[in-house]
């Protein structure tokens, strides 16, 4: 079954609360998202780990329930 959208942004707010979040359905699927996070506490990480963090808020739905999701992340400026 695919995730909403909603639920993709409900779940990367409640790990990083500060962090705006843009979500695209790529092929109007509900399977294949874009997500634009831009958040404070990835201030000094690396691409990597601001990644990271936003895979882990997702608590293991990647490659699940969640087949695709192209991410990009950021400090805000």
């Amino acid at each position: 079954m695919p995730m909403a959208a909603s639920d993709i942004e409900a779940m990367i707010k409640a790990a990083l609360p500060d962090a705006q979040v843009e979500i695209t359905d790529l092929a109007g699927d509900g399977d294949h998202y874009s997500a634009r996070v831009v958040s404070e506490s990835f201030r000094g990480l690396t691409r990597i780990n601001q990644q990271r963090k936003v895979y882990d808020a997702l608590g293991g739905r990647m490659g699940g329930v969640l087949h695709a999701l192209q991410l990009s992340t950021g400090v805000p400026d």
